[in-house]
């Protein structure tokens, strides 16, 4: 996001040829912060155009020479088209259609009510700055990023490469990988990088459906088969036709509908529950697990057939703690959505929460960034997330380390004295200790300490106030 320090003013190119209320409308948009360019005639205003973009253009609509209208038209065939406001004395409905349908934003009539001015040029700066957010996050997303994922480590340009190869194959896929490090999105990027990618897309997740419902969810049930299905239902498979089948936690399927999915797998017929036909179905299997299925089939709760079926084509996705190349641009993108999400001038991280970041494990991987930096995005009032803003078992670990080091020297430092500490004594030097490790940041002190910055400062003064005395 740009930085407010740069930030320009908001940029108005005013057109009217009534002097008065040229004047009047120009000190109301400037004394509102706004740089306001006047002109009193649209070949003024165009030539004004060349020369810089203003993010709104209010026109009077009847102007000597060339009217409002047809400066509209100009302005919309510009190549970054402003906001366009237009007012008039002698407004009608059907020239506000016009004026609408030809691409102004607003049509106001004379005599202007300055407060309802002010709100509709409001309006629109804030329409204008909500719609460059969105686009600007748009073009940032496509940046780096394959069917939704983001990476530019090589850990992920190999993954990126194996989909593409992987997608121009027939047979099944077993894509491995931890909680969180993003299986679904790999499935969809197969299906869309395949000759299959105009198809549906069908996903579901073996272990949220009980198991007495599997075998109808995957195959579909006839009406009556069972009590309550008072309908027939197309399963997922019959849903997917043509196209493909994700499903997640593939080691979490009952045993007996294993077999059956191995048999779709072998021959791609399916006979739903309570019907007496079979039917022929084209889908492609992608199964998805976090566990190892070689112990499952040790276990008995995995049948091995099923297993070799599926890892003919294997693909495994890295955990995030092998991605370091990524956890930066990763955290960079979630700040830049929920910023725009929450509408929150949140621009980036610390020093010191990039570095506790970097130093944490991540064991939920992507996703438990991700929901770390929507939680810092909402309790963040600053324009950097730091430390203090990150959930707090991701800087606690961190203090076990400088606590035991600070221990050793603040302690040894006070047995060497003649008197023993006081326990406040021994908490303001402990403090002051802290915050020299840290470069003086006293909100990353009071993150490490987990107490809150008032009582940092509060024992700071205290022991600023023994001192004097």
């Amino acid at each position: 996001m740009v930085d407010k320090t740069t930030t320009r003013a908001e940029a108005v190119l005013l057109v009217e040829d009534d002097a008065g209320l040229r004047e009047l409308l120009q000190e109301e948009l400037e004394e509102a912060g706004m740089a306001v360019e006047p002109a009193d005639s649209a070949e003024k205003a165009l030539r004004a155009l060349q020369q810089a973009s203003p993010d709104l253009v209010i026109s009077d609509l009847r102007l000597p020479g060339m009217d409002g209208m047809a400066l509209l038209q100009e302005v919309r065939n510009l190549h970054a088209r402003p906001a366009f406001l237009i007012i008039t004395a002698f407004g009608t409905i059907s020239q506000a259609v016009e004026a609408l349908k030809r691409g102004a934003d607003e049509f106001l009539t004379k005599p202007l009510d300055l407060e309802h001015f002010m709100l509709a040029v409001q309006r629109l700066m804030e329409t204008r700055r909500l719609r460059g957010e969105v686009q600007r996050f748009r073009q940032l997303m496509e940046q780096d990023s394959f069917h939704g994922m983001v990476g530019r480590g090589r850990a992920m340009q190999v993954m990126f490469d194996q989909i593409r190869q992987l997608a121009r194959a027939a047979g099944p896929v077993l894509v491995a990988g931890e909680s969180g490090t993003g299986k679904e999105l790999v499935a969809r990027a197969i299906h869309a990088e395949s000759s299959r990618a105009r198809a549906p897309f069908q996903a579901v997740n073996c272990a949220g459906v009980p198991a007495e419902l599997l075998e109808s969810e995957f195959f579909g049930h006839e009406a009556g088969a069972f009590t309550g299905a008072s309908r027939a239902h197309k399963g997922l498979f019959d849903q997917a036709n043509g196209g493909t089948l994700f499903l997640d936690e593939m080691g979490e399927m009952p045993m007996a509908l294993q077999a059956k999915l191995l048999r779709v797998l072998q021959d791609g017929v399916i006979r739903p529950v309570g019907g007496n036909r079979e039917h022929q179905v084209d889908v492609r299997i992608v199964a998805a697990t976090n566990r190892r299925l070689e112990e499952l089939i040790e276990s008995g709760d995995f049948r091995e057939d099923l297993f070799y079926r599926l890892e003919t084509f294997t693909l495994r996705v890295p955990p995030l703690r092998e991605r370091e190349d990524d956890m930066e641009l990763l955290a960079a993108r979630f700040l830049e959505r929920f910023a725009v999400q929450m509408d929150r001038d949140v621009r980036g991280f610390t020093p010191a929460a990039m570095q506790c970041l970097k130093q944490y494990g991540f064991p939920g991987n992507v996703r438990e960034l991700e929901n770390a930096i929507e939680r810092a995005v909402t309790f963040c009032h600053d324009e950097q997330v730091d430390v203090e803003h990150l959930p707090a078992r991701m800087h606690l670990e961190q203090r076990p380390r400088i606590q035991a080091a600070g221990a050793d020297q603040v302690m040894g430092e006070f047995l060497d004295g003649p008197v023993l500490p006081t326990l406040d004594e021994l908490e303001r030097r402990y403090i002051r200790y802290v915050l020299d490790q840290v470069g003086g940041n006293k909100r990353r002190a009071a993150a490490l300490l987990n107490v809150s910055r008032r009582t940092v400062y509060r024992r700071l003064d205290e022991d600023s106030d023994q001192r004097i005395n």
